[in-house]
């Protein structure tokens, strides 16, 4: 079993809500795992042809940013930009430095925990498993699970029965290689960066025929990154990593859910986080944050519900917070 490595963090920071989530993510980097040693680079995208306004960082939220320790690097959006801005996950990797280990997290994750006491093989790359079986998605005339997913490991040359999950049964969606993309890791963020690039835009312009029913905005990422990952000879975490999503980070996505439905350690992080006046000056200008944090509305949405007995879909956690008016992002 490898022990830690040392390795950078990527981020994407871009004007509006994710500075913003930047900015708690960098501070929950710096309280809870003082041991980093790697680099948290936050990637900024640029203007340019692809974006219509700005999207670089706030001075104010880059300067605190850099306080933090993180390093704003910048981007340029050759294929993707604002109109399809998870792009950016896959366009910044090349920000980092070629060669180096990086793991990569949605600005919506907090650090709870020492991320680099984790024992990543780096290479043997590999993507979070927090997810639902959100593509493909069944229609009516569709093909099915498995041609759909293997004609896209045909696209690429890629062994298509390596990739499946035996212990799961067929034509059930978790049979299949399938990743959130809220984080991800690998050896070498140039060689990573440039296949999930490549294979995304093939996938994007001339999608296998057994796609032309299926959505690909906002599944894009998440249908390339598990061709990404067995391409360069990765596959599903081992429960060595359980602290990602677990103990060590916690991937919140909307301040209602993390009120709703996470541990009371998960908030008690947060709103520790939070308090310092150097990161509350800042968070605060941002309404969501404002209203749930520093005016206790995420108090309110978590007193509707009951940790030990969640409504089972994430749709009913959003309607019921939605029908008390305290959905906020």
């Amino acid at each position: 079993m490898p022990g830690p490595a040392s390795f950078n963090i990527m981020i994407v920071g871009q004007k509006g809500r994710l500075q913003y989530e930047a900015l708690l993510l960098a501070a929950s980097l710096r309280e809870n795992d003082p041991g980093f040693t790697g680099r948290l680079i936050v990637a900024e995208p640029q203007p340019g042809p692809l974006w219509p306004e700005d999207p670089r960082i706030d001075p104010e939220i880059a300067e605190a940013l850099t306080e933090l320790g993180a390093e704003v690097t910048p981007f340029d959006s050759r294929v993707f930009g604002a109109d399809y801005p998870y792009g950016n996950k896959i366009e910044g990797l090349a920000a980092l430095p070629p060669g180096e280990p990086f793991l990569f997290l949605d600005t919506d994750t907090l650090v709870m925990g020492p991320l680099s006491d984790l024992p990543f093989d780096f290479d043997r790359p590999s993507a979070s498993m927090r997810r639902e079986g959100t593509w493909p998605v069944e229609e009516v005339y569709w093909p099915g699970y498995t041609a759909i997913w293997k004609s896209l490991y045909d696209r690429f040359g890629l062994d298509f029965d390596s990739s499946i999950d035996l212990s799961q049964p067929d034509e059930y969606w978790a049979r299949y290689l399938y990743f959130n993309a809220g984080w991800f890791f690998g050896a070498d963020p140039g060689v990573f960066g440039q296949r999930f690039l490549s294979m995304a835009q093939s996938i994007r312009d001339d999608p296998p025929e057994e796609l032309a029913i299926q959505p690909l905005d906002p599944w894009l990422d998440q249908v390339a990154l598990p061709l990404v990952i067995h391409s360069l000879g990765g596959g599903r975490p081992g429960p060595e990593l359980d602290g990602l999503d677990g103990d060590i980070t916690c991937h919140w996505r909307v301040l209602p859910l993390l009120y709703a439905r996470e541990s009371d350690r998960v908030v008690r992080t947060l709103e520790a986080v939070a308090a310092p006046n150097r990161i509350k000056k800042h968070l605060k200008k941002y309404d969501p944050f404002k209203r749930m944090i520093y005016q206790a509305r995420g108090h309110k949405v978590r007193d509707l519900f009951d940790r030990d007995d969640l409504p089972r879909k994430e749709q009913q956690i959003r309607n019921r917070i939605k029908s008390k008016n305290l959905w906020l992002r």
